[in-house]
């Protein structure tokens, strides 16, 4: 899920930089909620597995 955000986040980098301002906004926009869903499920990713008292695995 990161690397799409991060794909997103290039295309914007790209369009704004081309000057397709709208292409750019939506390509932000969708990089930025792609990121806070990864930010919010690796919260829970770590919460439950302090929960079940499981470590990282070596």
């Amino acid at each position: 899920m990161l690397g799409w955000t991060l794909m997103f986040l290039v295309i914007a980098v790209i369009a704004g930089l081309l000057g397709f301002t709208g292409i750019a906004g939506a390509a932000a926009g969708i990089a930025k909620i792609i990121f806070f869903i990864f930010i919010v499920l690796l919260v829970i990713s770590l919460l439950s597995s302090a929960i079940r008292g499981k470590g990282p695995r070596a």
